[in-house]
């Protein structure tokens, strides 16, 4: 997957006129997502709360300026390859404080995605959300 910020990301959806295209842009950048290996997924990186199947692999990796959260995912579903992908853009590599300071719901609100998911895809967004958001929680002491 490019290097691309979260602000560019944001800045590539403002572009987009309609939700069809943006969800044509979530999709591929689902599919630019690296899958993850199959050894990695299993039943302690599986995400419950997804009507798909859902695994996201995090690991806290220590460094001078302290511990910082990266993660890998992956999903059965286009779609939710393409949210885990902007979570991954937004979050995977900051350090544990960051993350757990983060409004990521508000942050999300900046492409407008959560009016435009069903009610089961924001509920399982919402629990990939904690998923991450508790291994940082768990290494931001």
């Amino acid at each position: 997957m490019a290097d691309l910020s979260y602000d560019e990301l944001v800045e590539n959806f403002e572009i987009l006129d309609d939700w069809e295209e943006r969800y044509r842009y979530v999709i591929e950048l689902g599919k630019a997502l690296p899958p993850l290996d199959e050894a990695r997924k299993t039943d302690a990186t599986k995400v419950d709360g997804c009507v798909s199947r859902v695994w996201i692999d995090s690991r806290a990796v220590e460094g001078e300026t302290g511990t910082k959260i990266e993660f890998e995912g992956d999903s059965d579903a286009h779609i939710v390859r393409g949210l885990i992908a902007i979570l991954h853009t937004m979050l995977s590599g900051k350090p544990a404080r960051e993350i757990v300071g983060t409004d990521v719901v508000a942050q999300l609100q900046r492409i407008d995605l959560a009016a435009h998911l069903s009610p089961q895809r924001s509920n399982g967004l919402g629990s990939m959300i904690e998923r991450i958001k508790g291994v940082a929680t768990e290494n931001a002491a």
